[in-house]
């Protein structure tokens, strides 16, 4: 940990030009020690008194461009396709935070100093603190917050100080800001996110915001209040600050995008990635669905309710509560208590009191039991909303209400899963869930249910993560 110099710039290692070379030269290899180091130069640079603006400024690009490659780097880890461990995971995403955050408060300060004496740096200041605070509020819609609302209110006054001096070349900058907080990413995984973030930095040139509500303008925020981005459902309150916004042409363009992608499986100038095109197709469709001109409605209506469920979290854990239904076997201290708030037909709207370790995530399975009851329902996890460290608000859809463990036979394989009969009477299509990555594609399924015997015929993937598969199949009941 570096110290914090004096409050005087004089004695400060970074005022002399060779010895911050020197510094920025000399960091340590790994990226994320380099990182931490960064981090508090910029809190360092940024607090100490007596650098002139364009000083300051100079010395604050120079450690962000420093930055650059390793912020490139440990961000490609944590997006990869092969996930990094759970504890290397949270290294990163403590350091890229805490990086980012300290970048974005640095840069704010030089915005202050240069609006007042340095007028010909204000641009690249400016949007270096707006880059810097989009960048720590994704970071937080990663872990589905909470979002620090501080962060969101410094991000608005930089842009307001920008706007009012006529700086153009800040506005893409927060519009992709005010567009992916706009996108419902407490819905996304976090490689969904990554892409989605890409999206949307190729459509924010023909988003639209404007100081009054208008036709297509979506949303609305103040940029004198610390407040994120709301969806208008009634006109706001008049006033200075109101800068109301939404897509726009974008939406013509996204919908190209997502014709474009059906047709060819790719996107123009290396959009895609990487990224399997399935799930960017499911990422475009996700964002024309929540920049909807009207607001998404939900499938199934929800009634408020005040009752209990047992969770039980992870592929395996669902395996394990099955397991033991209808028993008093299944280890109780491996489960948790949550409180249902609403119910539907598709799913239900929980609250989690104490959130537990790094587990909770959108796409995780669920086995629920209700208070009281002894029959286990299977869901997945959908939404995340983290209203503080620790409780979360949780959308969960329901994939079976009569889920059965089983063992299933493919391919010389037996492995234990979960049969997931449809709720529609009478349907002859079932899923089941496997282990991530035991399922030979195209192989028919074979297990003894209530004595008989059953074949399940492939008809497609329904969900695919890296802890289980979810498949669809046709069922067919063996005679004699």
């Amino acid at each position: 940990m570096l110290r914090l110099f004096g409050a005087s710039a004089s004695d400060h290692p970074m005022r002399n030009p060779k010895e911050a070379k020197r510094i920025l030269e000399a960091l340590p290899a790994e990226d994320l020690k380099g990182l931490e180091e960064l981090a508090h130069w910029h809190e360092s640079v940024s607090a100490a008194e007596g650098f002139k603006p364009p000083e300051r400024a100079a010395l604050l690009i120079a450690i962000d461009d420093a930055a650059q490659p390793r912020l490139r780097k440990a961000s490609r880890e944590y997006f990869a396709a092969t996930r990094p461990s759970r504890y290397q995971e949270n290294r990163i995403w403590t350091q890229m935070h805490e990086y980012w955050k300290q970048a974005g408060v640095a840069f704010a300060r030089a915005v202050d100093g240069a609006a007042q004496a340095d007028p010909k740096g204000l641009p690249a200041v400016a949007v270096r603190a707006l880059r810097s605070f989009a960048q720590q509020l994704k970071w937080q819609y990663l872990r589905y917050g909470p979002i620090d609302a501080a962060a969101w209110g410094a991000m608005s006054r930089v842009f307001a100080l920008a706007e009012a001096r006529g700086l153009a070349e800040t506005k893409h900058e927060y519009m992709k800001a005010l567009m992916f907080s706009a996108a419902s990413p407490d819905s996304l995984l976090a490689a969904e996110v990554e892409f989605a973030e890409r999206v949307i930095g190729e459509l924010a040139p023909k988003c639209a915001l404007a100081a009054a509500p208008a036709p297509g303008l979506l949303y609305w925020l103040d940029l004198a209040r610390p407040m994120a981005p709301a969806r208008i459902t009634k006109p706001p309150q008049a006033s200075p600050g109101l800068r109301c916004f939404g897509p726009a042409g974008a939406t013509a363009a996204l919908q190209e995008m997502i014709e474009r992608l059906e047709r060819t499986h790719d996107l123009p100038g290396g959009l895609l990635g990487g990224q399997d095109p399935e799930m960017a197709l499911e990422v475009l469709r996700h964002l024309a669905f929540v920049w909807a001109p009207e607001p998404p409605e939900r499938k199934h209506a929800r009634h408020a309710v005040k009752s209990r469920l047992t969770i039980a979290h992870s592929f395996a854990g669902a395996l394990q509560a099955l397991g033991h239904a209808g028993s008093l076997d299944f280890d109780q201290r491996a489960a948790e208590s949550w409180v249902v708030e609403n119910v539907s037909a598709g799913g239900f709207g929980a609250m989690v009191p104490q959130v537990k370790g790094d587990w909770l995530r959108v796409g995780t399975l669920l086995a629920m039991q209700p208070d009281g009851g002894t029959n286990w329902v299977i869901g997945a996890v959908r939404r995340v909303n983290r209203v503080s460290p620790q409780e979360a608000r949780v959308g969960i859809q329901t994939l079976s209400r009569a889920p059965r463990r089983a063992t299933f036979r493919m391919r010389g394989l037996n492995e234990d899963g979960l049969l997931l009969p449809s709720a529609v009477l009478g349907s002859t299509e079932v899923a089941i869930a496997l282990r991530a990555g035991v399922y030979p594609p195209g192989a028919n399924v074979e297990a003894t249910v209530d004595g008989k015997e059953h074949v399940y015929m492939p008809q497609g993937v329904a969900e695919k993560t890296d802890d289980y598969e979810v498949l669809r199949f046709r069922e067919m009941i063996r005679e004699g």
